[in-house]
């Protein structure tokens, strides 16, 4: 589930961000950085088990009208770059930064695909979650 953004998770992002945005009211950071709308969009997303270094999560992801499910155990970015790089996606992230407020974890990535970079954020309940939607906010964000 994602979370309403607010002042403090701008506030949150790190420097090179924060620059970036300057200016940016909440719901003009939430709609340049946090719209998942492109060509890869995550459809489910759900924990098993506890929430630690080797929890499992599976996710639906769909690929221009295809859809893919990936399961990771422990890592969900490396289990999520594994199948971008399968799909045509060959994503290097340049910058994470994770930090919990308290509206929830906000992260931050910074990714290049193809010599095209861009900054994705999320915020959500859970770290591995925040994390997979932030990349793909990252990469839908010059995808289109």
């Amino acid at each position: 589930m994602t979370l309403t953004i607010d002042t403090a998770f701008i506030t949150a992002a790190p420097r090179a961000l924060r620059a970036e945005s300057d200016g940016l009211t909440p719901a003009e950071f939430h709609e340049r950085y946090c719209d998942l709308a492109g060509p890869v969009k995550l459809g489910e997303w759900i924990p098993a088990g506890q929430r630690h270094a080797s929890a499992t999560y599976t996710a639906t992801l769909e690929f221009n009208g295809h859809l893919r499910t990936v399961v990771s155990a422990g890592n969900p970015v490396a289990a999520l770059t594994s199948a971008l790089y399968d799909e045509g996606y060959p994503v290097e992230i340049l910058q994470f930064h994770q930090r919990q407020t308290a509206s929830g974890i906000a992260t931050f990535v910074r990714c290049e695909v193809n010599g095209r970079r861009g900054w994705g954020a999320a915020l959500a309940d859970d770290g591995a979650e925040s994390s997979v939607r932030a990349m793909l906010s990252g990469i839908n964000s010059f995808a289109n």
